[in-house]
């Protein structure tokens, strides 16, 4: 199976993002073989896209989401909150956040956490910035990030987890890192997750890549059995390309199950 995600950001209003939903649908119509799809909206629409892909193959995200259930956290949104409104899988510590917004690691664990205990799947976000990587600690500073997130982790919630290596350098520049970049780090990630969580096995830990990711270059990573889909950002509002990488995933599908 390959994860294909939809970030829409702050790109979209609520009719557009409908309309977007919609044309998921339709792109994933008569294929045989799908992806995962889910369509992670602005929380302003998130009511409006959940009647479009209610009883489909393509499940309803968020972009974020605050750890407490309820208080005075004016503009904040909760996980019950999500948790009414169907909200299947949430977004965790992208790198905008952290880097524009002063997100911690803590607040990601206490993020990933409650999104757990409402029964949402946190997509967690790790990834280098290019000083990182120019001095060689991008593995040491990916391994910080998820140990982190998954500080005090009850081991019950082992299959419910998402990552998404994002080199943060990759992030909407248009310089994607290479299929290899992607393959070693997530190798990394596996080994890591199954040591700190009892009872995981690597090939029980689901990595997505994010960065750059376009139509041109989604095969290429979605071909790697090590690369589990994608988090797609700025080609997912282009509707003709995010299906195109939708069809790249189920190419890479198809393939994998004919070896």
């Amino acid at each position: 199976m390959k994860t294909i995600v939809a970030n829409w950001k702050m790109n979209v209003g609520t009719r557009e993002s409908v309309a977007l939903a919609r044309g998921v649908l339709l792109a994933m119509r008569g294929k045989k073989v799908l992806p995962e799809a889910i369509a992670c909206a602005p929380f302003v629409a998130l009511s409006e896209v959940r009647k479009i892909v209610a009883r489909s193959h393509v499940y309803l995200g968020a972009q974020n989401m605050f750890w407490e259930e309820t208080g005075a956290f004016t503009g904040e949104v909760s996980p019950r909150m999500l948790e009414e409104l169907g909200v299947a899988f949430v977004i965790l510590g992208h790198s905008e956040r952290r880097q524009l917004l002063g997100e911690t690691d803590a607040m990601v664990n206490k993020k990933v956490i409650a999104a757990l205990a409402h029964g949402i799947t946190p997509i967690i976000c790790v990834g280098e910035s290019k000083q990182d990587r120019d001095a060689g600690n991008a593995q040491e500073t990916v391994a910080a990030q998820v140990r982190a997130a998954l500080h005090d982790l009850h081991p019950r919630h082992k299959d419910r987890l998402l990552f998404a290596y994002e080199p943060v350098w990759a992030i909407g520049t248009g310089e994607a890192a290479t299929p290899q970049d992607a393959v070693a780090m997530h190798t990394f990630m596996r080994s890591l997750v199954s040591e700190c969580i009892p009872g995981i096995k690597r090939d029980q830990v689901c990595v997505l890549y994010g960065g750059s990711v376009n139509a041109q270059n989604a095969y290429a990573f979605l071909r790697e059995s090590e690369v589990d889909g994608l988090l797609v950002g700025g080609a997912s509002v282009k509707l003709n390309e995010f299906a195109a990488i939708l069809a790249s995933a189920t190419d890479a599908m198809e393939g994998q199950l004919s070896k």
